[in-house]
């Protein structure tokens, strides 16, 4: 038994994303409460992670397992090592000092609710990414913190530098994080498992393996675009345009240290090659040095913590690349230690970016006369960055340079490493001393946007304070410090070659500390060579400035997104329905042809015996039906849209004669909905006069003929297909096993039911996403659809009624509605309650009867359906407030809390629990868990479907009211 409990995972994992949601349903201007609610739940999330700290010492690991579907050996796994919870400790720790910063940093006029919201997601994500066990699991993860530093970076929307870097990162590292994806799973077919211990325990395995380079390449792509390094880097000054606290949190401490952390995690198995140390060791070399270079010629600050950020990534990716157990001590230690130090000079920069209104160092200087609190913590935090003794930044850069002399691989790469570094550790000096000199000392600053800067509030600082704290008590007392940490991190990592190192501040006179000293100088000696140049330069080194992978990324997407996809679009697609829905159905006419080829010697015979003259009957009315609605859908709608409605009424009677009533109910419904809504989108369409035909040239005769030959085509193949699967061999104990279990597992009698929200309810969940994605679509396309000029002419009854509405409504009087649909109105009105008790009743009967959610669903669908054609939309809507988009969000979150609610229980996701309970006047009624599953179904088909009958209803406000008519069905209602 651990000293600290498995499931504090999910507590870990879930509390920032609970957050997050609270966060969002506060109200923008609620500042404060904001503030706390983020600060106490990054407080939670670190006081359980350091609680975490006793079980993961000597190499201990604490797992936790949800099922997710095991039949397909997937589950969601978290883990937390020594690793993981250093991590851990930096995200949650961190992101407090962030929350409490950005207080006082984003203004009140700023959606407040949104920043804690996202920064909360992203937090959750962070976590979730450290602690997964799965490889899969984290991918998922992976793709979340891109998409939220996406929403993060493009904060002030309205500033076009936050969009074009929002697109940019999400561009780069959504990129990388498929290529991740595609490696991850390549690496879980190779080990057989994509659980993260049997991954970690197949070094040989992989490394031995085919396809260990494209894996391996697959996954750098993710790791080095996630972490910025060369060809990759220039995503990350373009992100400078997010607000400050989101630059620390996001651009120092957590994200960008999610590439280096996914190299050093995966370091055991796949390091130690030629392949990683070449292409890892060249990106790192590259970025070290040129993100330094360029870090010295920015003029603005957070410009030059961005490339300097760049810069040192490029330094740990270095390390690991070396393939030495002593290099990955010292990557892992610089992670902690950049961090700290990054993490403070960002929040630095942002409060001189507060008191003094600019970032552009031009401007800047003599500022320790206006903030000399801040200006002493950011020169102790840029020493830090530069390596000078008695700061953490100067422990790990030593232990860098001393594993750039080791020969690690016979090669011009790694005897370059040494000079690379030192000139790389003299760029650091120079651009530390810059940041320094030029924005705190020198004559005092004239004209700036605010005239007199002053110390930020006391609770702002306390953030750099404590970070700066850090970095002094680790450079001065490293072993006593950080030393068990460190040693917890770093076996977790290696395990078994675990190698001796000792942190101490003083080695000796050595030639790491050679190297060192050379830095030092040479770096104090090219700023000021370099200082009168670098007032007027412009923002890059000579003879490299072009070298800007910006104008790269830019010319490929116009490339992609205008010269390539004008192409596509020119040559494979058209604005017109009809050669589009062809190409559809040739593509999927080949598709069943390729599959079939070669297969016709396991073919079964076509065989036709048994056939009643009834249901044959029955089929050819069917089958007529059809096709004479093909024939009249053209010029007239309304009977191909009779003789469709007749073909399904076949269909209907089909199911019942082969016993299957619950796809009869079903199909029934569907029907009736279908046809109703198809019969007023009828209403929109431009009209056909077959009186006056257009003349028929040769090429549409051959067009005609060829667009038959395709639905023949595909009809037949269809039919094929559906033969088919009905003579494939299929083991009876299928069919028998659903007989059997139906009741005594899911605890119902209807066995298609059972089968719908208990065996396979993971399909329905995935189904019943897709329906309220297709009529959030519907809607939104429809919302902005203009009808045709010559179908707005409103017809003669339209006409009369809406006059008379009017006048009702001026003259105040009563609810009778006189037209000349009286009868049948106050009929349609009447069935309302009937139709609700129906549905009530089609839903409570369904685990046992014929019936269910879904059918219920329709059937309430169908009386809403009843009061609009009864009253008028404007009738209905002002006295139902229907608000389809809560249904079809009530629908989604019951179903997938009644799936997550069997992980409590320690079953998979979506078991099912049941018993019967007796309710007064009704009697036993079944009350499993899956009928708050099937609640779920049935809220999403009624919001959906009623979400599309609003859509098309606003149709005629749009184009026929005399004056605006109220808006009262909220979400859906928007006319």
């Amino acid at each position: 038994m651990t000293l600290w409990p498995s499931s504090f995972l999910i507590l870990l994992v879930g509390l920032p994303f609970l957050g997050s949601l609270i966060a969002a349903l506060l109200s923008p201007n609620a500042r404060n409460a904001e503030a706390w609610l983020a600060g106490l739940v990054s407080l939670g999330a670190l006081a359980i992670t350091l609680a975490a700290y006793p079980s993961v010492t000597d190499g201990r690991v604490v797992k936790h397992v949800i099922d997710w579907v095991p039949a397909l050996g997937l589950s969601i796994t978290l883990r937390i090592d020594g690793f993981a919870w250093m991590f851990s400790m930096v995200i949650t720790g961190i992101g407090l000092l962030v929350v409490i910063y950005a207080r006082y940093y984003i203004s009140p006029k700023d959606p407040v609710a949104r920043f804690y919201a996202l920064l909360l997601a992203f937090m959750g994500a962070m976590l979730g990414l450290v602690l997964s066990g799965n490889i899969i699991l984290l991918a998922v993860f992976w793709e979340l913190t891109s998409i939220f530093s996406f929403l993060l970076v493009g904060y002030w929307h309205h500033n076009q530098a936050a969009r074009d870097g929002a697109r940019m990162a999400l561009t780069i590292t959504g990129t990388g994080g498929l290529c991740l994806l595609a490696g991850l799973v390549l690496l879980g077919q190779i080990v057989g498992s994509y659980d993260l211990d049997e991954v970690l325990a197949a070094g040989d395995i992989i490394r031995a393996h085919d396809l260990y380079v494209p894996t391996l390449l697959l996954i750098l792509a993710g790791a080095l675009t996630k972490s910025a390094q060369f060809p990759f880097h220039f995503w990350l000054p373009n992100a400078m345009a997010a607000p400050t606290p989101i630059s620390a949190y996001l651009h120092s401490a957590t994200m960008v240290k999610a590439g280096v952390f996914l190299l050093a995690r995966f370091w055991p198995v796949l390091s130690g090659t030629d392949e990683w140390f070449f292409i890892v060791g060249l990106a790192g070399m590259t970025t070290l040095f040129l993100g330094a270079a360029f870090a010295i010629f920015q003029q603005d600050l957070k410009g030059l913590l961005a490339y300097s950020t760049i810069s040192h990534l490029g330094l740990i990716t270095t390390l690991l690349s070396l393939g030495s157990p002593l290099a990955a001590v010292a990557a892992i230690f610089h992670m902690l230690n950049h961090a700290t130090f990054k993490a403070s000079l960002f929040m630095a920069a942002g409060i001189i970016d507060h008191e003094a209104g600019t970032r552009d160092m031009r401007r800047l200087s003599g500022l320790f006369s206006y903030l000399p609190i801040t200006a002493t913590l950011a020169m102790v935090a840029s020493a830090a960055m530069a390596g000078v003794p008695l700061l953490n930044g100067f422990l790990s850069k030593e232990m860098f340079f001393a594993e750039t002399i080791e020969q690690h691989r016979a090669s011009l790469l790694d005897g370059v490493a040494p000079y690379v570094a030192t000139l790389a550790g003299a760029f650091a000096v120079t651009y530390s001393v810059r940041f320094i000199h030029k924005v705190f000392f020198g004559p005092k600053p004239v004209d700036l946007p605010n005239e007199e800067p002053h110390e930020p509030p006391h609770w702002m600082r306390v953030p750099i304070e404590l970070l700066v704290l850090v970095c002094l008590i680790v450079g001065i007392i490293p072993a006593l410090s950080v030393g068990g940490v460190l040693d917890t991190a770093v076996y977790s990592v290696l395990r078994e070659e675990m190698p001796q190192y000792n942190l101490a501040v003083w080695h000796g006179f050595n030639l790491p500390l050679a190297m060192s000293i050379i830095a030092l100088v040479a770096g104090l000696a090219l700023y000021v060579a370099l200082r009168p140049y670098l007032e007027r330069s412009e923002e890059g080194p000579p003879f490299i400035r072009r070298l800007r992978g910006q104008r790269i990324f830019e010319r490929v997407l116009v490339a992609i997104s205008w010269r390539g996809a004008r192409f596509v679009e020119s040559t494979m697609t058209t604005r017109r329905l009809q050669p589009q829905l062809r190409l559809l159905v040739l593509a999927a006419i080949l598709a069943g042809v390729w599959a079939m080829w070669g297969a016709g010697d396991n073919l079964p015979e076509l065989s036709v015996r048994g056939i009643d003259p009834v249901l044959a009957t029955l089929w050819i009315i069917g089958g007529g039906c059809a096709i004479a609605a093909a024939i009249q859908a053209k010029f007239h709608r309304l009977a191909a849209l009779i003789l469709m409605s007749g073909a399904g009424l076949v269909l209907c009677l089909t199911f019942i004669w082969f016993s299957a009533p619950d796809l009869a109910v079903t199909q029934l419904l569907v029907e009736i909905v279908t046809t109703v809504l198809i019969l007023l989108g009828l209403r929109w369409l431009p009209k056909r006069n077959e009186a006056d035909p257009l003349p028929i040239d040769m090429r549409t005769r051959l067009r005609r003929h060829r667009d038959f030959v395709l639905a023949v085509a595909a009809g037949l193949g269809t039919a094929t297909v559906a033969y088919l699967t009905m003579r494939a061999p299929v083991p009876p104990s299928v069919g028998d096993y659903y007989l059997e279990h139906a009741y005594s597992e899911g605890g119902g009698t209807n066995v298609v039911n059972v089968i719908l929200v208990d065996f396979r309810g993971f399909d329905t969940f995935g189904e019943i996403v897709v329906l309220g994605i297709v009529a959030l679509t519907i809607y939104a396309l429809l919302r902005r659809f203009r009808p045709a000029d010559d179908t707005k002419e409103i017809p003669y009854q339209q006409r009369e009624q809406n006059a008379f509405d009017d006048l009702q409504r001026d003259r105040e009087v009563g609810e009778t509605l006189q037209d000349y649909l009286l009868v049948p109105s106050v009929i349609m009105r009447w069935m309302f309650p009937v139709i609700v008790l129906l549905a009530i009743y089609l839903f409570l009967r369904g685990h046992d009867l014929p019936g269910g959610g879904f059918a219920a669903g329709i059937t309430m669908s169908i009386g809403f359906l009843l009061q609009y054609l009864a009253g008028g939309t404007r009738w209905v809507e002002e006295r139902l407030r229907i608000l389809p988009v809560r249904w079809i969000g009530f629908g989604l979150l019951m179903a997938a809390l009644t799936g997550t609610g069997s992980w409590l229980f320690g079953y998979p996701f979506l078991t099912s629990y049941f018993q019967y309970t007796t309710l007064p006047f009704v009697g036993e009624v079944p009350t499993a868990s899956a009928l708050l599953f099937d609640l779920g179904v049935f809220s999403l088909v009624v919001g959906a479907t009623v979400l599309m009958l609003i859509a098309i209803a606003h149709q005629s406000i749009r184009t026929a009211r005399s004056k605006p008519a109220p808006s009262t069905t909220g979400e859906g209602g928007q006319s």
